[in-house]
């Protein structure tokens, strides 16, 4: 596996990540200053439509990882060349189903945005400009996945990123000289177009010769690539519709204003927790190897290791989330934006369930199980919709939101989180999901009973910033009793611990050494501080098989969309 290129897709994902968290937050805070805050909702609408409809493409851009990835490793330029020419058509036809299924939705815009007339905003000329914007991204997706294809996934990720700055630095601009929300989304158009032109040139002077050749597919590589298409796709059509339909039933029964409030504390959070998940995405080959070359039970230990990790990483990130996430919102945005207190609650705890999926969809697509449930997903989505309109209806006043809410929980809870653990112990792990299923309802149960404890501690300060620092290090102080018992209690976390730990101090120990001994130019006492070659070899290999980083990262969709805070994970 390359290694250093795999930590260089994950160290500049990272960075335009966070890059990418503060211009979506400039943006949104001049968005909601120059225009209002009910243009913001009726952008987080618009975009949540267009997630749905863009469901069509789903799973082609893993499929394409999958298909293309041991014909680039054995340099078979033609097949590479017919699956770039097959997805190329895929991502094309795509893309009219898009403006199709768009257009088609553009007469019912008025009763999904209930309360626009307060804009003054022309539904269908705006809805059309983030329509052509979001099309526009199709005619180059095919190169975009090609260049991931051969692991260079730094330089697509380079170029969407700095497109994304492009285009905030001119929404920012637009909104402070002319307050419109037309050239704010040309903005948008004028970002994907730049990344178009890069993207030509880039791939025609490092893949001319396969985008040149116009080889055909052949039929048994058509049907795989149509299965592992077919297969991804179900399992994503769940997650658009659990995380895009709640934005749309809110601004259909609730409100556009109530939605620009909502989608406030999700960009946050939705832009956050992506961040933390890359602590999982390149660890998916590590894992897959490991299912080949060790046995069913290391693989449980494995899973157990990480199932913690995941909890721990989960209760220090979403204590602080809730703890400042209100104060965050009041000083970026305004103190009349902040939601009722219920709301964030619910908010937070939705997202911590959602999380702590994390290690088992890692385990999933690492083992392959994936195809087993992918029945799963759409009943997922049906269930949802659903409950979140009759939530919306049952809960009252300001509490239809949470009503929303809670029903993506239950169809969590109750689908999810039983499904996808059950599919996993019975077709790679080999055994019962039982032990599983106390823990993980276990950590669920408890993160909530901690949130609420956490809640009548937080401080009310009239300085909302000096009130954000002080809950901040009362959620730190909350979360460290809480991953220090869920450390301990579970052996196999502890296990792997302690080897990461003797790696540390060996590398530690051997540069200290070294060091000193260079300074004191005795070389004989520089040699003997070398670690024993058998033993490090030892502990390097068991670190490895617990921690290893690939070099196959996340392939982002073509249409993802950092700065807005309604793009799926």
């Amino acid at each position: 596996m390359d290694k250093r290129r795999g930590i260089k897709n994950v160290t500049v994902s990272i960075f335009f990540r966070v890059i990418m968290l503060v211009g979506s937050l400039l943006v949104r805070r001049y968005l909601i200053r120059y225009i209002g805050n009910d243009v913001n909702g009726l952008n987080s609408l618009y975009l949540s439509i267009l997630n749905v409809l863009s469901v069509a493409e789903l799973g082609i851009d893993s499929a394409i990882i999958f298909c293309m990835y041991k014909p680039v490793v054995d340099g078979d330029t033609k097949k590479v060349s017919a699956l770039y020419r097959l997805f190329t058509k895929l991502y094309l036809i795509c893309g009219l189903i898009i403006v199709v299924g768009g257009c088609a939705v553009m007469p019912a815009l008025p009763y999904l945005a209930k309360e626009y007339e307060n804009t003054q905003i022309n539904l269908y000329l705006t809805f059309g400009l983030m329509l052509i914007s979001v099309v526009l991204s199709y005619t180059f997706s095919s190169k975009t996945s090609l260049i991931n294809a051969h692991k260079n996934n730094y330089i697509s990720t380079s170029i969407h990123y700095g497109g994304m700055l492009l285009q905030y630095g001119l929404q920012i601009l637009v909104l402070v000289t002319t307050r419109s929300f037309v050239w704010y989304l040309v903005c948008r158009i004028v970002s994907v177009a730049v990344q178009w032109a890069i993207t030509e040139i880039i791939t025609r002077k490092k893949y001319g010769a396969i985008i040149k050749d116009k080889q055909k597919v052949d039929a048994e590589t058509k049907k795989s690539a149509t299965k592992n298409i077919v297969a991804m796709f179900m399992h994503k059509i769940g997650y658009v519709l659990v995380n895009t339909v709640d934005s749309i039933v809110i601004s259909s029964f609730i409100g556009i204003s109530i939605l620009g409030k909502y989608s406030n504390y999700t960009t946050i959070m939705t832009a956050m927790t992506g961040v933390i998940t890359l602590c999982f995405t390149p660890l998916t080959s590590v894992i897959g190897h490991m299912f080949v070359e060790e046995s069913e039970r290391a693989a449980q230990r494995y899973f157990n290791f990480f199932h913690t990790f995941n909890f721990i990483l989960g209760v220090v990130f979403f204590l602080g989330y809730y703890a400042v996430i209100d104060n965050l919102v009041a000083g970026l945005f305004g103190r009349d934006l902040k939601l009722v207190k219920s709301i964030s609650f619910v908010i937070t705890v939705n997202y911590f369930i959602q999380f702590i999926r994390r290690s088992t969809i890692l385990f999933r697509d690492a083992s392959g199980t994936f195809y087993h449930n992918r029945w799963m997903p759409i009943c997922e989505g049906l269930l949802n919709i659903a409950l979140s309109i009759l939530f919306v209806k049952v809960f009252p006043g300001e509490y239809n939101v949470v009503g929303v809410i809670v029903a993506t929980i239950i169809t969590n809870l109750f689908i999810c989180h039983i499904v996808e653990p059950y599919v996993l112990y019975k077709y790679a792990l080999r055994t019962t999901p039982r032990n599983y299923y106390i823990r993980n309802y276990v950590y669920i149960a408890v993160f909530t009973g901690w949130l609420v404890i956490m809640h009548f501690c937080l401080v009310d300060i009239s300085n909302i910033w000096l009130q954000m620092i002080a809950n901040g290090f009362i959620a730190i102080a909350m979360a460290i009793p809480l991953c220090i018992a869920a450390a301990w209690l579970n052996k196999d976390f502890r296990h792997y611990a302690a080897i990461v730990w003797r790696r540390i101090k060996a590398k530690l120990g051997k540069k200290h050494a070294v060091a000193a001994a260079a300074a004191s130019g005795d070389e004989s006492e520089s040699a003997s501080a070398e670690i024993p070659e058998q033993e490090h070899d030892a502990i390097a290999q068991e670190t490895v098989d617990a921690t290893g980083v690939t070099a196959d990262s996340t392939v982002s969709p073509p249409n993802d969309d950092a700065g807005d805070g309604d793009t799926p994970d």
